[in-house]
């Protein structure tokens, strides 16, 4: 498993090693000695796994948990392809407003530790591609915030031409400073209480 420290504080990329032949492939996204070795700790307690499906062209997120409570997230691409991106949107870090970017597929089966309160978005590259995300907290509707994968002071590098297909909650989301500016956003203290609570 290579480990890469990503800009965003806190955020780790994982890639396993993939092992194909004619039959197709095999790899773990996720191994336990690793992460403990990149993060000092353990995987947080898993209280929820889900996945979604999404065509070519599709744009979902940036989202995101209030803090209180929060949630950590470890996500991977089982199938297809997407470009993934980390947004930080704790007031206060270190890195806030910064973005990564990678891409996850089915082929390198990388992952992504997203710790609490940076905000998650990916746009897919190939029809039916597949996102799983195991999760710290199970999901709360009213717990769940969302911030423009379109504003321009962010500036996610998304490709020209033909607008994305978006949802109407992720249509409607506030920009960064407007988000900061109603008070939507978690600070970093917040963050690091809640992280520091997974792990006791």
């Amino acid at each position: 498993m290579q480990v890469h420290k990503l800009g965003i504080e806190g955020a780790f990329e994982f890639t396993p090693a993939v092992y194909k032949d004619d039959r197709g492939l095999f790899s773990s996204p996720f191994q336990s000695a690793a992460f403990a070795e990149a993060t000092g700790r353990p995987l947080f307690p898993v209280k929820d796994i889900s996945h979604n499906l999404s065509a070519a062209g599709v744009l979902r997120g940036i989202h995101y948990t209030a803090t209180p409570p929060g949630r950590a997230k470890y996500v991977y691409c089982p199938h297809g392809r997407v470009r993934d991106f980390l947004i930080d949107l704790r007031t206060g870090s270190p890195t806030f407003g910064k973005w990564e970017t990678t891409e996850l597929s089915g082929d390198d089966c990388r992952a992504l530790y997203v710790p609490v309160g940076v905000g998650h978005a990916f746009l897919s590259l190939e029809d039916a591609s597949m996102v799983v995300y195991v999760m710290s907290e199970g999901y709360v509707p009213e717990n769940e915030r969302a911030v423009s994968p379109l504003d321009p002071e962010l500036g996610l590098p998304l490709p020209e031409g033909p607008p994305p297909a978006q949802s109407e909650r992720d249509l409607s989301a506030p920009t960064l400073a407007e988000a900061r500016e109603r008070g939507l956003l978690p600070s970093y203290d917040a963050c690091l209480e809640v992280e520091a609570q997974l792990w006791p």
